[in-house]
């Protein structure tokens, strides 16, 4: 992996865990929010991660094949949670039915915080990589003169 494969590498992820982050902290933000512009309760947002090649010339795709894969990470889609809203008994509530109950979202805190916890130290990984590939180039340069 020659410098600029490790740069691509972690910024890619960098750009996909900020992601992540930023959807983690809307689902954290909407975690009481009963009516949205599409109707009913926000629904949870989540990024799918899928492998993307770094180079897709036939020099790049031969050299794979012949060696290993390279690839760096993309956020494929962005899904919106299917599972069913969380039925709150409230009749004091402006969205609650006639029977009383509000269809909240279903959004677990707890496992929003531990996803926050994932993506940041993943942030954090790709930032130390990113400086150590820095430090080696540095050092590289230092060796040439």
């Amino acid at each position: 992996m020659d410098f600029f494969d490790a740069i691509n590498t972690s910024s890619a992820a960098l750009s996909a865990q900020r992601l992540r982050m930023n959807l983690i902290s809307g689902n954290l933000a909407n975690i009481n929010t009963t009516r949205t512009n599409q109707g009913g309760p926000y629904r949870r947002k989540e990024a799918v991660f899928a492998a993307d090649p770094l180079d897709q010339s036939f020099k790049r795709i031969l050299k794979d094949r012949q060696n290993k894969h390279l690839s760096t990470v993309k956020v494929a889609r962005v899904v919106e949670d299917r599972n069913p809203p969380v039925m709150k008994y409230d009749p004091q509530h402006p969205d609650a039915d006639a029977k009383g109950y509000v269809a909240m979202p279903n959004i677990n805190l707890m496992e929003e915080m531990v996803n926050m916890i994932s993506a940041t130290r993943g942030y954090e990984a790709n930032v130390t990589a990113l400086k150590a590939a820095k430090e080696m180039a540095l050092k590289a340069l230092e060796i040439g003169r």
